[in-house]
């Protein structure tokens, strides 16, 4: 399949979306909402159409989460797991989603599952780019104790993503909890550094760490406002950008 034409000025080509499971629940709290799904997925082919090749790596916490699991006697690593499994079935219904607002994506697994979905291997991973489709990985890292943060940032690096773009509630990272502090000011720019000094928990420090050592600039935004990805691949809306350079 032919890539698009660029029909925007990007200030990136490639970029790898994170997603946390939650933001798929919506306001269910749990599990999967299909008109947040579908508005994620419109929000995905709109930014891909104007020349962007997308990857995405979704969380899990919707449907189980790991780190909560010692809670009901379940060990970390085998909780972990379970995770990694949610993240795979959230995959297969935003692929879905997408496949119905009109773009071909594909999952790659890191827990290989070959009568569901195909098993990561990086060259594969780049061709169905290469192929103008969108690329969701699923099973975090394939490992315990790592995030899907933490995977996010693996696969930017893997994939020569030239930013991670973090969906949030909220349009960046603010001085406070907006919700609760309504003078709370939001940053335009952070460090690498800022945010692990400060442990602003915006991601794990594993991901910010991998990202800094790759140069990958962080772009935290709202998935909340339909079109504020393909606004934020142009440099418009709010947002905050992390990266090397001087923070606030």
């Amino acid at each position: 399949m032919a890539k698009p034409q660029a029909t925007a000025t990007l200030r990136y080509r490639r970029i790898l979306l994170k997603l946390s499971g939650e933001a798929l629940a919506g306001d269910k709290g749990y599990g999967i909402d299909l008109s947040v799904i579908a508005g994620i997925a419109r929000d995905v082919v709109a930014a891909a159409a104007s020349g962007a090749e997308i990857c995405l790596v979704i969380g899990g916490g919707n449907i189980f989460r790991g780190l909560r699991a010692d809670e009901v006697g379940i060990d970390r690593a085998r909780a972990d797991y379970m995770g990694m499994l949610a993240t795979v079935m959230n995959a297969l219904a935003l692929r879905t989603a997408i496949e119905h607002a009109g773009k071909p994506a594909r999952v790659l697994s890191a827990i290989p599952m070959p009568t569901i979905c195909e098993s990561y291997i990086r060259d594969k991973a780049l061709d169905h780019l290469a192929k103008g489709r969108v690329v969701i990985f699923a099973g975090g890292t394939g490992n315990p104790f790592f995030t899907t943060d933490t995977a996010a940032a693996l696969r930017a690096a893997e994939m020569g993503c030239e930013a991670l773009f973090k969906a949030t509630q909220v349009d960046g990272v603010y001085s406070a909890d907006p919700q609760t502090t309504p003078n709370a000011r939001r940053y335009e720019k952070l460090s690498y550094d800022d945010v692990l000094k400060h442990d602003l928990r915006i991601m794990d420090g594993a991901a910010i760490a991998l990202a800094r050592d790759n140069l990958i600039p962080i772009i935290v935004f709202s998935i909340k406002s339909q079109g504020s990805l393909a606004l934020a691949l142009e440099g418009k809306g709010s947002s905050t950008t992390i990266d090397g350079g001087k923070g606030a």
